[in-house]
Order: structure tokens, then sequence, then C-alpha cells
């Protein structure tokens, strides 16, 4: 059966996020690397908070995030089925594209 929340950020189930965008480990002039973030949170606000302190924490100065959005359901291909698994435990998993 399917939880369909009654708006953003009230869901029977944990509220697993994936945030898009592009990260910067160095000062202005680096092209940057694109990025997935996934983690679990109980809003989109905490989602936003945690993924731009785990960005820091691994050495990236800067992070232009585009989009985020809730996953529906375990992802079928890695390396996000992984990350997936892994935000169920806690954990805040970063996907580095290039």
């Amino acid at each position: 059966m399917s939880v369909i929340p009654d708006n953003d950020n009230n869901s029977d189930g944990p509220m697993v996020f994936i945030i898009i965008g592009k990260a910067f480990e160095k000062e202005t002039g680096e092209e940057g690397v694109d990025i997935h973030v996934i983690l679990r949170a109980p809003d989109d606000d905490t989602a936003v908070r945690e993924a731009l302190n785990a960005l820091a924490d691994e050495g990236f100065l800067e992070a232009d995030l585009d989009q985020i959005g809730v996953l529906e359901g375990e992802p079928d291909e890695e390396p996000h089925a992984s990350a997936y698994k892994g935000a169920l435990t806690g954990e805040v998993a970063i996907i580095r594209f290039g």
C-alpha cells in the first residue's frame, strides 16, 4: 500500500531526500563537481542543512543546490540503491559525477 502525504512534509514512512546540484572544492575558478546527496530527514529544510553540513565535512567550500525531492522507493541502480539503504540507517550519501 502506497502512502501519499497530504502535504510535502507529512508521511508515515521514512522521507528519503535526493538533492541535486554542483559542489566546489576550491575558491572561484573551479568548474565544480556534479553531485547527488541522498539522506533521510523530517523535512526539506533539515535535508538541505544536513546536506550542506555533509558537503562541508567532505571539504567542499560552496554548493549550488538545484533540485530537491523525496524518493518514493528504493532505486534500482547503483550507486543510488546503496545510498538509499544507507540513508535509511541515518547516513548522508554524497555521490560525485565526473
